[in-house]
């Protein structure tokens, strides 16, 4: 299996400074050979454009600020992410959104840093990295008041049921999807929506370090994440739709390179 893109990876997490490119050489040895760094805070988008710089054709980055992190984005956060957003290695505004269900930023100033991340990914013509957890509904009623200025966008990391991946088809998103649903408790609502997300419409991601796929046989030391699982991610997919994994692989990067612009 050759050529998956994840779409995206949380690289700048301490738990891969010491040894980055080990990760990312067994990510090319696992057939993945795109990466998008996902940025979550100024300085995190940051780091993340400087790998990507670093890595030129094979990493990308986002650049957006994490609900959790809405206090931070003043009018100084918001002009440094105009300006990373201008970088060509930089392919989408986020991770953005709303988080509900920690609450580590109150509801109001993540409604206020969401709304100033979807109007600069309209300014930048990039698409949103797009975060939701326990705030579906007013997220939807967010999104749908910039959706039609908005170029596309991917619901990062999906975990819902048919009623809310309707929706996101409604809003012409790309749906992405995590080793959430190798999780045996908490993954059946997303295992039965996989099975009827259009293929033109999905998207595969680890989200490394975080949401290691729970029923990989030979799990690593320490429990971390990592890019190379992804195509265990994808086996689960084609297992649960009944289709092919190299016509997955084909349709998952046709639709990165699609939304993402990739150059």
């Amino acid at each position: 299996m050759t050529g998956l893109v994840d779409i995206g990876l949380n690289l700048t997490h301490d738990s891969f400074a010491a040894d980055r490119e080990g990760v990312l050489s067994r990510a090319s040895q696992a057939g993945v050979e795109i990466c998008i760094v996902t940025g979550t805070s100024v300085s995190s988008s940051a780091a993340a454009l400087e790998l990507a710089r670093s890595h030129p054709g094979k990493l990308y980055a986002t650049a957006g600020v994490h609900p959790h992190h809405a206090t931070e984005l003043d009018s100084v956060g918001v002009e440094a992410l105009r300006t990373l957003l201008d970088a060509p290695a930089v392919v989408a505004a986020g991770e953005c959104g709303l988080d509900f269900f920690r609450n580590f930023s109150p509801p109001a100033a993540q409604e206020r840093a969401f709304l100033a991340q979807l109007d600069l990914a309209v300014e930048a013509k990039r698409p949103v990295f797009l975060h939701q957890r326990d705030a579906h509904d007013q997220f939807v009623k967010l999104l749908a008041s910039r959706r039609s200025a908005l170029i596309g966008g991917v619901a990062h990391c999906f975990t819902g049921g048919a009623e809310e991946l309707a929706h996101y088809l409604d809003l012409d998103l790309y749906i992405g999807i995590t080793g959430w649903l190798c999780d045996p408790q908490r993954g059946q609502a997303l295992r039965e929506s996989v099975k009827i997300i259009p293929l033109d419409r999905l998207l595969i991601e680890t989200d490394a370090p975080y949401l290691l796929p729970k029923d990989l046989l030979d799990k690593p030391r320490g429990r971390r994440n990592e890019p190379c699982y992804l195509p265990h991610i994808l086996a689960r997919i084609a297992d649960l739709r009944d289709e092919a994994m190299d016509d997955i692989a084909r349709a998952t990067r046709a639709n990165t390179e699609r939304l993402f612009s990739l150059r």
